[in-house]
């Protein structure tokens, strides 16, 4: 029985979870050396970021510099589409084909981006692309950064919960490579010696009546313990409104594209925050923060990842599959929990009864959080 306080019939469950990247990976050097970085400082930045590769879509060669040709904003919103499309229809194959499920199974759609704007959306062209229902419902949250993951699937556990034995699909789709700009300062450095593509799928569905835990499609998923997986129990979240300019999108006329920019104090501000939202997550529960097995944190970078760890006084352990998404992708926007997430499922620690703590951080600044049980 679920301890008091845990949202009444919230029954919606993430029953598996899929990913997909661009078929090109780069080391931090490669991507400094393609560009002819020289400067010792950008070079330190990128090569002490605890990032050791990066799948990315970079553009070809230019003939007069031998480096990737600059790309202007509308090939960036190009490259956003494209990509965007082709990652998000793997990850979604992938997630459907562990569930033993169809595209005919899908009731909503919830797609995330925050690379770049497209109207219409990438739900509408995701179910275009694959086939699915035309009746399926569907939404898409475009620039809400790193943190919106968890948003979006407050909205799509809402869904599912309210059409129970329907299949909810929340997509995040992120090509980060086409909201990059290289003007040789250390601001879009930061901002480029970070971010990598990739998409990632997570499939919810709320049992039907009578608690039924099948698998759709009739097939065992792979997310959870005994063929299922683990019930959403609660969310939380906290903006941090002083912070509102920490983490923002700005257009830089010099060239003619937008430009991301993180402040060197986010980390801190994170931290620093972060013990407030997991207690008010756990607020009335019954459930401690000790009592938490499993911890999937943003991989929002190094510094991120050292304040949560200091600040929830959490250990390397709890949080290695957040370091090596970090290590082996990069920062994947919203998507990273879900990479951490698989990563997760397929160690094959999970027992029945394990609680789990889900937290995206991003711009407002903001912390979101979900307690999960399996």
């Amino acid at each position: 029985m679920a301890p008091t306080g845990l949202l009444a019939g919230a029954r919606a469950r993430i029953l598996d979870v899929a990913t997909a990247t661009p078929p090109h990976s780069y080391s931090q050097t490669d991507v400094l050396d393609l560009y002819g970085i020289t400067d010792p400082r950008i070079r330190s930045l990128f090569t002490n970021s605890a990032i050791e590769r990066r799948n990315l879509t970079i553009p070809p060669a230019d003939p007069a510099t031998g480096g990737p040709r600059m790309e202007t904003q509308g090939e960036l919103l190009a490259k956003h589409r494209e990509s965007g499309i082709s990652m998000g229809v793997e990850a979604l194959e992938n997630c459907l084909k562990k569930l033993g499920a169809s595209v005919d199974d899908v009731g909503y759609l919830m797609c995330v981006t925050s690379t770049g704007f497209l109207t219409p959306g990438f739900s509408a062209r995701v179910i275009r692309e694959m086939g699915l229902p035309r009746t399926c419902s569907r939404a898409d949250i475009v620039g809400m950064g790193c943190n919106a993951g968890l948003n979006a699937l407050t909205g799509v556990a809402g869904w599912a919960s309210a059409h129970p034995g329907q299949l909810a699909i929340m997509l995040c789709v992120e090509a980060c490579s086409a909201a990059y700009v290289f003007d040789d300062t250390m601001r879009s450095a930061v901002v480029n010696s970070l971010f990598g593509d990739g998409a990632a799928a997570v499939a919810v569905r709320a049992d039907e009546p009578g608690g039924s835990t099948e698998s759709v499609g009739g097939a065992g998923s792979e997310a959870g313990v005994g063929g299922e997986g683990p019930q959403i129990l609660k969310f939380s979240s906290l903006l941090i409104p002083e912070a509102l300019d920490a983490m923002r999108y700005d257009w830089d006329d010099a060239q003619g594209k937008f430009s991301f920019f993180l402040d060197r104090d986010v980390p801190y501000v994170v931290g620093a925050n972060a013990e407030q939202v997991v207690d008010g997550l756990l607020a009335g529960t019954g459930v401690r923060r000790t009592d938490i097995a499993q911890w999937i944190v943003h991989s929002g970078g190094k510094k991120v990842i050292d304040s949560v760890m200091v600040n929830l006084g959490l250990t390397r352990h709890d949080l290695r599959h957040t370091v090596s998404v970090l290590r082996d992708h990069g920062n994947l926007s919203s998507g990273s929990f879900l990479f951490s997430y698989r990563r997760l499922l397929d160690e094959g620690v999970v027992r029945p009864g394990d609680y789990g703590v889900l937290m995206t951080m991003g711009p407002g600044s903001t912390i979101e959080t979900a307690l999960v049980r399996w």
